[in-house]
């Protein structure tokens, strides 16, 4: 069997000890568990600045680094969802104080200090993890020494009542490829970003999404919260005649209806290939 080399970490010269009688390597390793400490760090295919976007690694997520090499770039995978690439040294930091916390509004700031009218250290997106060590008045106080407003926190353990309108609270977010934020998020990054906040385990990629999540159901059954495939592409039912998806037609994240999607991309040569029920 293959292996997948977006959730495995091989190259020839070097792999993740736990693929060791699995794959060749010249040398194995256990790595070491990093943080991210920049409110989101590109993680790419290529240890370069202009190689693809493959996902983000959002604040406070744990990486398991393999190698740093002189240029600057760590090699590694997220503990989150196991996606491996290349990520900015500079992004990271060795693991800290667990999270306790994490940012339940589409996007927060964490000042300096207990003061609104101070400029900003970080602007932190929605599922940005944050171990909260006390309070000062409105704010929350990170381990980092991060003030951070008290209503755009939750438990690390809070699960939203309602995957879909978590989506759709990305409505006009720009489309961007690899991306997970409101700066810019893809079509099954909406999804990750959605299912992680209702607690659900989801993987990063849509033909990941397709072969593991839910149950599959029929297009004339369509319901809420349904997710609905095509090739390289996945949208999120509000309803049975309309869907939410992040997607390059209208470069951001839009509502449609299911009848003009489909046709739409129907007649770029993409019919539906499945719906799933998570």
């Amino acid at each position: 069997m293959t292996l997948d080399r977006r959730l495995n970490a091989f190259r020839p010269d070097l792999a993740d000890a736990r693929l060791q009688g699995k794959v060749e390597a010249a040398r194995f390793t256990d790595g070491e568990v990093y943080e991210v400490v920049h409110a989101q760090a590109p993680l790419r295919r290529e240890p370069r600045h202009d190689a693809a976007l493959d996902t983000e690694a959002l604040y406070g997520e744990r990486v398991r680094v393999y190698e740093i090499d002189e240029e600057g770039w760590a090699w590694g995978q997220l503990e989150a969802d196991s996606y491996v690439g290349y990520l900015p040294a500079a992004a990271l930091a060795r693991e800290s104080a667990p999270a306790t916390h994490k940012i339940a509004a589409l996007r927060s700031h964490g000042f300096p200090g207990p003061d609104i009218k101070l400029p900003p250290f970080v602007a932190l997106p929605l599922g940005a993890r944050l171990a909260v060590t006390r309070e000062d008045g409105s704010f929350a106080v990170t381990a980092a020494g991060l003030y951070v407003p008290r209503q755009h926190l939750a438990a690390i353990d809070a699960k939203e009542h309602d995957p879909v309108a978590v989506a759709e609270r990305f409505l006009g977010t720009p489309y961007l490829w690899g991306g997970k934020t409101t700066q810019g998020i893809d079509c099954s990054g909406l999804v990750q970003v959605a299912m992680n906040a209702a607690g659900r385990p989801c993987p990063r990629d849509s033909n990941m999404q397709e072969q593991t999540v839910g149950t599959a159901v029929t297009l004339d059954a369509l319901a809420r919260g349904d997710l609905v495939f095509w090739k390289g592409h996945v949208a999120v039912a509000r309803d049975k005649d309309t869907i939410v998806h992040a997607n390059a037609f209208h470069m951001a994240v839009a509502i449609e209806t299911v009848a003009a999607a489909v046709a739409r991309i129907g007649a770029a040569g993409s019919p539906v290939t499945s719906v799933r029920r998570p």
